[in-house]
């Protein structure tokens, strides 16, 4: 029999007639003489890049060779499930893959690069990449990952490779006469005669005269066509060329990753499946003695006991997404008159439009603090008006929810310290752009306390923010209407290497506090942040719309795993 390695090259054929050969084939590969009565119906094969139910070997055997110069004489036959011997019997691709990878490392050193490797096979990487994944998981192979980067043409670049570049484009469409704008314009297109005449201009190919364009040299060379054809034939270029081409957006880096094999602790030609269960008939058969058993993973989690669990946060309100302009703004000691509560910055609902749900009690001394002051305070001095105060809203920020936590707190008949913390939708009536968005999530929380101070709140903000992987901070004096003092949070940004404004802080008024009903020596500090803002600094994100809301890849989410803040 003649061996898979004495045929100089291997094409595929999964036709239908060569799925089940039967017994000609075995005598055929011990007869050489009978492969020209096949060789009539082998005349469809064509190479393929599929993995094969069938392989067949196409060349001049050796002792062919020496006894006529004819045509390449064809082999037809299966590989069996060994390294090195072949007969027709049908293999899966990825046992075969799995054969051949073994079988290469039981007479070779290493497989120094594992997408030659699956080229060769005529397998896809991926395919082949699980597999070593696989077979380095049991040991019997040690498996090193390779990097490497390679610039690759965009669209737009290929488009340069097919068509040329939009300067020589541009340099073509004139004829020797002459053309007018407008008729080179309609030619071309916008886009092509838009960046082609800038940069045929700069090159002093063309004349413009008024409305009229015509050629100033007979011919052009189109080297950023040729400068990109390199490029794609893998050639090394000049760093300025290379950072030309990438600011016109041409070319972009590409990060190759492979892997380089070699025999591992445990590695085998053949790798048997390991048994995972001993089971009755085993012991029976008695077969069990020859069998090899997985061994027991101690680290792996068992299946999940279904019984009730202890919620991590403890304690959770649950509240709706719209609010009342009570809670909203006036609790917080905001006056009627701030910019924010203006149509264009708050949705205000329709139907229902106002409430009539306000603890009328607490309504009279935020109205009395309002207008005349109150607690050490002098108040707005203005007209309060209780229909302002009814209207209903979508909420612009979780400190409405906050404001009912805390006079809620208030009511209670003895005082205790209570910390919140809150992830929840606000909405504001603003255009939507990169970077702002009509619906996004807030962060806050708030801790209530005896003797709280601004030290104790920079202290808790530099542990919150360090947890986040955010080190640096700096504070910068603010103004809110319900705290005082203020501070802005900023983090330096290692990647933008400048400061980046993280969030907001302070602690609650005396104005907003006492009117609830809590007792004088009690404060409230307070921060909070956007949701969306920090996570956009830490996954490279430049397009909020791309982390939240209708235009979100789903791709993004599946490849994101749920948590990855580069914590230790």
């Amino acid at each position: 029999m003649y061996g898979f390695d004495d045929w100089e090259e291997c094409t595929v054929c999964t036709h239908e007639r060569h799925r089940t050969i039967g017994s000609p084939f075995p005598s055929l590969l011990r007869s050489p003489a009978l492969v020209d009565r096949w060789i009539p119906r082998l005349n469809h094969i064509r190479p393929l890049q599929a993995p094969p139910l069938l392989l067949i070997a196409r060349a001049r055997h050796r002792s062919l060779r020496k006894r006529s110069q004819q045509t390449p004489q064809f082999l037809l036959f299966e590989r069996r499930r060994t390294t090195t011997l072949w007969s027709n019997t049908t293999n899966t691709p990825t046992t075969m893959a799995e054969d051949a990878l073994l079988g290469f490392l039981q007479t070779h050193d290493e497989i120094s690069d594992s997408h030659d490797f699956a080229a060769s096979l005529g397998v896809a990487h991926t395919d082949l990449e699980n597999l070593i994944k696989s077979l380095k998981g049991f040991e019997i192979v040690d498996a090193k990952e390779i990097t490497r980067d390679s610039w690759v043409l965009t669209e737009e670049g290929k488009s340069y490779v097919l068509n040329g570049s939009p300067e020589v484009q541009f340099f073509l469409a004139i004829p020797p006469e002459g053309i007018s704008k407008a008729a080179l314009r309609e030619k071309l297109g916008a886009d092509v005669y838009d960046v082609g005449s800038k940069s045929a201009a700069k090159n002093r190919w063309v004349g413009f005269d008024k409305e009229q364009i015509t050629r100033k040299v007979e011919s052009v060379k189109d080297d950023i066509k040729d400068l990109l054809k390199r490029i794609d034939n893998g050639e090394g270029l000049d760093d300025k060329v290379v950072n030309d081409l990438k600011r016109r957006k041409l070319i972009t880096k590409h990060t190759w990753r492979g892997y380089s094999l070699r025999k591992g602790p445990k590695y085998v030609s053949k790798r048997k499946k390991a048994a995972t269960d001993l089971t009755r008939e085993h012991l029976q058969r008695g077969d069990w003695k020859d069998l090899e058993f997985k061994e027991y993973n101690l680290n792996a989690q068992g299946q999940p006991i279904q019984i009730g669990y202890l919620q991590p946060l403890l304690e959770a309100c649950l509240t709706s997404y719209f609010a009342f302009s009570f809670w909203n703004f006036d609790a917080l000691f905001q006056p009627q008159q701030h910019p924010a509560r203006d149509s264009h910055d708050t949705f205000f609902l329709k139907v229902p439009a106002t409430t009539r749900q306000l603890p009328e009690d607490y309504v009279e001394k935020v109205k009395r603090v309002h207008e005349s002051g109150g607690y050490g305070s002098k108040g707005y001095g203005y007209d309060w008006k209780r229909d302002e105060a009814e209207k209903n809203l979508l909420r612009t920020h979780t400190t409405a929810v906050s404001t009912r936590m805390l006079y809620m707190l208030a009511q209670q008949k003895t005082f205790s310290p209570k910390r919140y913390y809150s992830i929840d939708r606000v909405f504001r009536n603003e255009a939507v752009d990169r970077t702002h968005l009509a619906e996004f999530h807030q962060i806050e929380g708030l801790i209530c306390d005896r003797g709280l101070t601004l030290g104790d709140l920079i202290g808790v903000l530099e542990d919150f923010f360090s947890r986040l992987g955010m080190s640096k901070l700096r504070f910068k004096p603010a103004y809110n209407p319900y705290t005082e003092p203020s501070m802005e949070i900023f983090s330096y940004h290692e990647g933008l290497k400048k400061w980046v404004e993280v969030g907001n802080s302070g602690m609650f008024r005396p104005e907003m506090l006492l009117p609830m009903g809590l007792p004088e020596d009690v404060n409230v500090i307070a921060w909070g942040l956007s949701l969306e803002r920090p996570t956009m600094i830490l996954y490279g994100i430049d397009n909020i719309r791309d982390l939240f809301g209708p235009k979100v890849d789903f791709n993004l989410i599946k490849s994101n795993p749920l948590c990855r803040l580069g914590l230790q």
